[in-house]
């Protein structure tokens, strides 16, 4: 998939958590967190505005029990 087509579907739910250039190719990786699940979270990495690769975590939320 392109850049252009991902973005499309997550809309502006999203936000760039890395970019890098060199002379040759354009690195930049995306954000998604999949609310209401505020402990899901979606990478996306792109290659130059291809997809080369994705990946799910969870960052588990702690809340604190009150006696």
């Amino acid at each position: 998939m392109s850049k252009l087509q991902v973005v499309d579907i997550l809309r502006s739910s999203y936000s760039i958590a890395q970019k890098e250039a060199n002379a040759t190719d354009t690195i930049e990786v995306i954000s998604y967190r999949n609310v209401p699940f505020d402990d899901e979270f979606y990478l996306f990495r792109f290659k130059n505005n291809k997809l080369e690769k994705w990946h799910r975590e969870f960052h588990p939320i702690y809340k604190e029990i009150k006696p």
